[in-house]
């Protein structure tokens, strides 16, 4: 199959450096758009008030769990597909690729179920308090109906960038976020619907990007099918793509409870510490987004050349995406430190209070930023090459067995400003901890170059 090889050639010679950046600049963008529309939402909420902004928090979280369900399958999928296509088994690529399509279809509608089964416990679990709580049902209850498409836009994102179509994901995504941006002021004040507004405009939104999404594999320009002569009978190929994508649902899922957790926190201190947190969470995703894009161009690089058994390019790899991300992060670090104030009273200039919290806040996350793209990189190597347990300890630290216990203890000994620098200390230990896992990974490099 002409196409087959000359993928193949393309992601098995090109040098690997301008391979990476060629897949990550679209993917970043992807990422950048998904950010600024997810801030956009709260821009514009934030307008009719402080417990309306806290919502979009609020259900932040549950969208977060809407996303570990995608990309749990999406991930488990996508690295499994890449490893195939280096190894040239392209009948075993399409039957992963379509089994996890319908399962992350099937896996999304008992989300939505579920939600809109329980919507009250639910928004309260979540951390809605009693003034929050009317604005985040509202803005739930669409999410929720749009979950299985959008649990199904991220795992064919997922396998457009595993087969190296990073470009055809990006147009899929950033049409559905910049069409969000344009529909959110059109709904909740030209048509006056409120936060429920900017709820349906998401929901559309997140449509339109799986419509585009699935023309791609529609029209045959994908190496893999979604056909149903292709779905595996054989459970075993569903628990080997969630074994794979386990470390991408604990990553999102633990996303997902430390939002949760510090939305419970920061309700002790009233709407203004909920709102605060929130806008800083939304900010901190873009620049987060940055070094996930990057580390998602590096992911099929490395996958291909695994299975091909190319180590000297997995190698590189590993390090000019370290190398790369942790430049950038720098320049994110600096320009929210600086830019703090500006950034807060840009969200809600209205309430000073709001302000100075946040301020606070993105400045503490800013000095950790350059340590969180070696736990990124770690991460995503050991899931690309099929260590899913080495992935899922690594995944489970930053926003799991480090942050959770940080979020409990520093508010109780230090008050809101321990809240306020949960997440860096965090950030701070997980970086030690992966230390010793990069130089693991290195070493078994060698081994198999070697051929012990």
């Amino acid at each position: 199959m002409p196409h087959a090889q000359s993928q193949f050639l393309k992601m098995t010679t090109v040098p690997v450096g301008r391979l990476i950046s060629s897949l990550a600049v679209p993917t970043i963008i992807s990422m950048l758009v998904t950010s600024i529309y997810n801030m956009a939402d709260t821009y514009f909420v934030s307008q009719i008030g402080t417990s309306a902004s806290g919502a979009v928090g609020v259900v932040f979280s549950l969208m977060a769990i809407i996303q570990a369900v995608g990309f749990t399958i999406g991930m488990g999928a996508g690295t499994w597909i890449s490893r195939l296509l280096g190894a040239r088994l392209l009948d075993e690529a399409r039957s992963v690729a379509s089994s996890a399509y319908y399962l992350s279809l099937l896996l999304g509608g008992a989300v939505a179920v579920g939600g809109l089964g329980a919507i009250d416990p639910l928004m309260r679990l979540l951390g809605a308090t009693d003034t929050i709580l009317p604005y985040a049902k509202e803005y739930a209850s669409y999410i929720l109906y749009a979950a299985p498409i959008m649990a199904a836009s991220f795992l064919l994102n997922n396998i457009l960038r595993a087969e190296g179509r990073a470009q055809f994901a990006m147009i899929g995504i950033t049409a559905g976020g910049i069409l969000n941006i344009f529909l959110d002021p059109l709904f909740i004040f030209t048509f006056r619907l409120g936060i429920a507004g900017a709820a349906i405009a998401t929901a559309l939104s997140q449509c339109v990007s799986f419509s585009l999404l699935l023309s791609g594999f529609l029209t045959h320009r994908t190496q893999t099918s979604l056909h149903v002569r292709y779905v595996a009978k054989a459970p075993a190929l569903y628990g080997q793509i969630v074994k794979n994508g386990l470390p991408s649902f604990c990553r999102q899922g633990l996303a997902s409870v430390a939002a949760i957790a510090t939305n419970l926190s920061a309700a002790v201190y009233g709407d203004a510490a909920v709102a605060a947190l929130s806008i800083v969470g939304k900010v901190f995703m873009v620049a987060f987004s940055v070094v996930i894009g990057v580390g998602q161009g590096y992911q099929p690089v490395l996958g291909y050349n695994y299975g091909a058994g190319n180590f000297d390019r997995v190698r590189g790899a590993f390090l000019f995406t370290f190398k790369t991300a942790t430049a950038l992060m720098v320049l994110c670090a600096l320009g929210g430190w600086f830019g703090a104030p500006a950034i807060m009273t840009w969200f809600i200039a209205s309430d000073p209070q709001v302000i100075a919290i946040g301020t606070g806040t993105l400045r503490a996350m800013g000095l950790a930023m350059p340590l969180v793209p070696l736990m990124v990189v770690c991460n995503m190597s050991f899931q690309s090459i099929g260590k899913s347990w080495t992935s899922l300890l690594l995944s489970s630290m930053r926003q799991g067995f480090i942050f959770l216990p940080l979020i409990v203890l520093l508010p109780r000994f230090f008050g809101l400003p321990g809240l306020q620098v949960a997440q860096p200390v965090a950030d701070v230990c997980t970086f030690l901890v992966c230390l010793p896992f990069a130089r693991h990974f290195f070493d078994d490099l060698k081994r198999r170059e070697g051929g012990v």
